[in-house]
This record gives C-alpha cells, structure tokens and sequence, in this order.
C-alpha cells in the first residue's frame, strides 16, 4: 500500500486537529476544580442511570422535559448532584430517594475518611 505525500499530509492535518480537540477537552476536564466547589460531586450518564435504576433513555426523556438540568463536556452528559438530589425529591418516590442518599452519603463519608 502506497501513501502519496498529498493523503499524508492531508491524514495527517486531520490528526492535528483531532488532537488538539482532545487537548482542549482535558483542560477544561482539568480545570473543573476551579469551577466547581470540593464538596460538588459530578455524575455522568452510566452513573446516574445505575444510581436512579432507569435506562440512558429514560435520562435522555428528563433532560429533553427540563426536569432534571445536566451540562455536556465533549459530548458526554454530566449531572451535578445537587441537580439530582433535587430531581430525585420532586419527581421519584421516597424510596428512589433514600436509596439514592444512602448511596450517595456512603461514598461521601468513604472520600471523607481517606
């Protein structure tokens, strides 16, 4: 297989490119600290769909309603928890919400000891 200079050069504009996307994401992944207080925890889509017991559809279906607020870093989905803490008190029942603190507070008091 033969790559002339020309497909090379173009392959390889595309590959600068694409890197620098990734480079720019993990900076802003890097810097959430300094947006985000120590004690606020972020969630993304396979976390909280595991937490709450409903499908990544059905978190897409709360999203596109406007009950539950959530923000994209290069293109993944992410969920503050004070966001579902309170989404899970208005819209779940009080059993998806003492499951969901119970986990949440478990972890929480784990990261606090260490």
């Amino acid at each position: 297989m033969y790559i002339n200079n020309e497909d090379f050069e173009k392959w390889m504009d595309k590959l600068s490119k694409k890197l620098n996307e990734i480079g720019q994401d993990l900076k802003s992944l890097i810097n959430t600290n300094e947006v985000f207080d120590e004690d606020e925890k972020l969630l993304d889509n396979q976390d909280l769909a595991f937490l709450l017991k409903v499908s990544k559809r059905t978190l897409q279906r709360y999203r596109a309603s406007g009950k539950l607020p959530y923000f994209m870093i290069a293109h993944k989905t992410y969920y503050r928890t004070v966001d579902v803490r309170n989404f899970v008190r208005e819209h779940m029942d009080f059993k998806t919400y003492q499951e969901f603190e119970k986990k949440h507070l478990k972890n929480d008091k784990d990261k606090k000891d260490e």
